[in-house]
């Protein structure tokens, strides 16, 4: 019955379970295509960040005249599927933070350091999300309701990540427990910048 009631209906006042999975998915297979963004960048880097700029400046305009009420098709029908309840009424700014953190990684740091923060952002940060709502029962302080099962998802797909680009263990699992730090951090959409830049950052420095 309880479970019912989760999946199935709206609950206090809150969205049902169910629906905030769905939005959890639209939003996060989002956040996993630029995932490819790496492997487009070793093809041609110019054309990547072009696609990247443009898509990001073409959402921005998109958003602003849904704001005023004006629907573009496809993009607009997106962001509502994708919206989470802190974003009714509002500028859906996820896309455009999200843009610009793959923009800028590949903008600051040459590879490896570019490819393993676009991966944090795209992996350590979507199947986190996707873990913490889905399983996600020990919540962690200070984070703003993030759980340790999504922690501890971020922390495993950084590290594959970053040993499936470079391949050192030591400089893979600082780099993992450095963005799972960041990641952590209540920034909501504003993670979608700090993540790959931060982590960008260090890896660097490491690798």
């Amino acid at each position: 019955m309880e479970r019912e009631l989760r999946i199935g209906r709206k609950v206090d006042g809150t969205i049902a379970f169910g629906e905030e999975i769905r939005i959890e998915l639209v939003r996060k297979s989002i956040h996993l295509m630029v995932g490819f963004v790496p492997t487009l960048a070793a093809f041609n880097l110019n054309l990547t960040l072009g696609l990247l700029a443009s898509g990001t400046l073409m959402y921005a305009l998109s958003e602003s005249l849904r704001m005023s009420g004006i629907d573009v098709p496809v993009v607009s029908r997106v962001t509502a599927l994708a919206a989470r309840r802190r974003d009714s009424g509002k500028y859906v700014m996820g896309p455009v933070t999200l843009g610009l953190g793959a923009l800028l990684s590949l903008l600051f740091y040459p590879n490896p350091a570019a490819s393993i923060a676009i991966y944090a952002l795209a992996f350590g940060d979507g199947l986190s999300s996707l873990v913490g709502k889905l399983f996600g029962t020990v919540r962690l302080p200070f984070t703003g309701g993030k759980s340790l099962e999504g922690s501890l998802t971020c922390l495993v797909a950084v590290f594959v990540a970053s040993m499936a680009v470079r391949g050192e263990i030591l400089p893979s699992l600082g780099i993992a427990v450095f963005a799972t730090a960041v990641e952590a951090m209540p920034l909501k959409d504003l993670d979608n910048i700090a993540l790959p830049v931060l982590t960008g950052a260090l890896a660097t420095l490491l690798l």
